[in-house]
């Protein structure tokens, strides 16, 4: 099923579209390129806001580019792997019986899942700025990602099991 497809299905069930990419087989490239294409989409997500900060405040767009480039795209991935690892490790405890690749693709495609809404956000912080706006949008994210992650996460380390 195309990417955006299965996007559009998360919003729907996202536990049988993180069994289905499981299902797909373990391919540490499509994890990998699910983290950078989120990573990269919410960078772009934050382009309005630093414009926006930088207008306001006359500071340098370039270099608040450059280092939320380096937090987002390079180093948040780093994290990200760890926080799947965590997660796995938690998982176990509570009976679990998934693989690390389960845990990294739930975490990984529940952020990439979320991302509509993190462009979302981003452009509510550029255009109207802080307000009651910009939190209920923000809210609105982390409530998908979390909820895309907790199903996800439950039916990776369920499929262990089946």
């Amino acid at each position: 099923m195309p990417l955006t497809r299965d996007i559009v299905a998360t919003y729907r069930g996202p536990g049988r579209v993180v069994r289905r990419l499981l299902a797909m087989g373990q391919r540490e490239d499509r994890a990998l390129a699910f983290v950078m294409a989120a990573c990269v989409l919410m960078f772009v997500a934050r382009w309005p806001a630093l414009a926006r900060e930088s207008h306001l405040s006359g500071g340098d767009l370039n270099m608040a580019m450059g280092g939320t480039l380096l937090a987002v795209v390079f180093i948040l991935p780093l994290i990200l792997y760890l926080l799947a690892g965590l997660s796995h490790l938690v998982a176990r405890v509570f009976g679990g019986t998934g693989s690390y690749y389960g845990a990294r693709l739930a975490l990984f495609w529940a952020l990439l899942a979320a991302t509509p809404l993190a462009l979302l956000s981003g452009l509510v912080g550029g255009f109207i700025g802080p307000g009651p706006a910009q939190t209920v949008t923000g809210l609105a994210w982390s409530v998908a990602f979390l909820w895309f992650w907790g199903a996800g996460l439950t039916a990776a380390e369920r499929q262990g099991a089946a």
